[in-house]
């Protein structure tokens, strides 16, 4: 049982993604892990409105709007947690007092979507020509109620049975953390024991992205 679980501690449930199955946007890619999926559009650089422009860097927008109804205050923190790590990614300098655009669309929520949200923002950055530092890939988990194990990339059903779940962002440079959520109890033992295996699984995000972008590029 032990060696079965060694093997399988790295895995994450599939990830599929198409770019440009949007028309409008300068960059945009459907993402799917597991069942959860999630579009994402960017426009820009684009001119920005005079009471949001910033004359010595691009100023980064974020709308995020769920499967169903208004958007909730939960959903505005998400679009402050897609904000942030986009910022600390694109080197907006390179375009002052411009306006970065990034729409998020839930189209399906079964376990992870923080995850799927910020991994189809990056994608979306990619495909639009974004200059950015770095490119970032979100890794979840869960520590079981019963057990105490921590299971990486929980679905729905398996989130039933948590204590504590955790969203953390890397930087593809370092595998610093850019990005982290939590809810639940936890110590600070299990908090960094579910960060280290996060920053290790972040890899499979980062080896998707390169294949990914290979089918698109001839030199990455």
């Amino acid at each position: 049982m032990t060696e079965e679980t060694n093997e399988n501690v790295f895995v994450l449930r599939p990830m599929i993604c198409e770019f440009n199955q949007l028309s409008m946007p300068d960059g945009s890619a459907m993402l799917m892990q597991g069942d959860t999926t999630v579009t994402a559009g960017v426009y820009g650089p684009i001119e920005a409105k005079a009471q949001k422009m910033m004359y010595d860097k691009a100023a980064v927008e974020v709308s995020y709007a769920p499967i169903k109804g208004p958007a909730k205050v939960d959903d505005r923190i998400t679009e402050m947690y897609i904000k942030e790590t986009c910022e600390a990614a694109i080197i907006t300098t390179f375009h002052p007092a411009t306006s970065i655009c990034i729409n998020v669309q839930e189209l399906e929520d079964s376990g992870g979507l923080l995850c799927c949200i910020l991994n189809a923002a990056c994608l979306a950055l990619i495909n639009a020509g974004i200059p950015m530092k770095f490119t970032f890939g979100a890794v979840g988990c869960m520590i079981e109620k019963d057990t105490g194990n921590i299971i990486l990339d929980p679905d729905n059903a398996q989130l039933q049975n948590a204590r504590a779940e955790f969203t953390f962002g890397f930087d593809s440079m370092k595998k610093d953390v850019v990005c982290c959520h939590t809810v639940g109890r936890f110590t600070q033992s299990e908090f960094f024991e579910a960060m280290d295996k996060c920053k290790q699984a972040s890899q499979y995000v980062f080896d998707f992205y390169r294949n990914l972008v290979k089918k698109y590029a001839k030199a990455i």
